[in-house]
């Protein structure tokens, strides 16, 4: 029902926008937001968005060069990375919650399959 893409490799610096598409539901009430896992590491917050798309969160290592957006009608919701580092190579997965914005990955009940970034030094 989430189905992410826009992911690729890409330069130290670089650019990419991940897309997450939601079909089967309407997604519009559900606070949506984007994770990652990297090798070894566990599943880690990137960005959340409300229903509304009026508040947004994200984690202290992405913020300012990443930018979280929604589009309802579409429903579609958007990760835009900017200034992109090596440390940020992983898999980014969309989610979907039925309950408030939160950066607790257990807090959202759907869950699209990854997409992988591989930025390059």
């Amino acid at each position: 029902q989430l189905q992410a893409s826009g992911g690729g490799l890409v330069q130290a610096g670089g650019s990419l926008r991940l897309s997450c598409a939601a079909s089967g539901r309407t997604f519009s009430t559900y606070a949506m937001a984007w994770f990652r896992q990297a090798p070894g590491k566990e599943r880690e917050f990137v960005a959340a968005v409300s229903s509304s798309g009026g508040r947004t969160a994200y984690a202290d290592s992405v913020k300012g060069r990443f930018t979280i957006s929604r589009d309802g009608a579409k429903n579609m919701m958007y990760l835009q990375m900017n200034s992109l580092k090596p440390e940020d190579t992983a898999h980014y997965y969309c989610a979907a919650s039925g309950t408030l914005m939160s950066t607790l990955p257990e807090r959202y009940r759907y869950w699209g399959q990854g997409t992988l970034v591989t930025v390059s030094s």
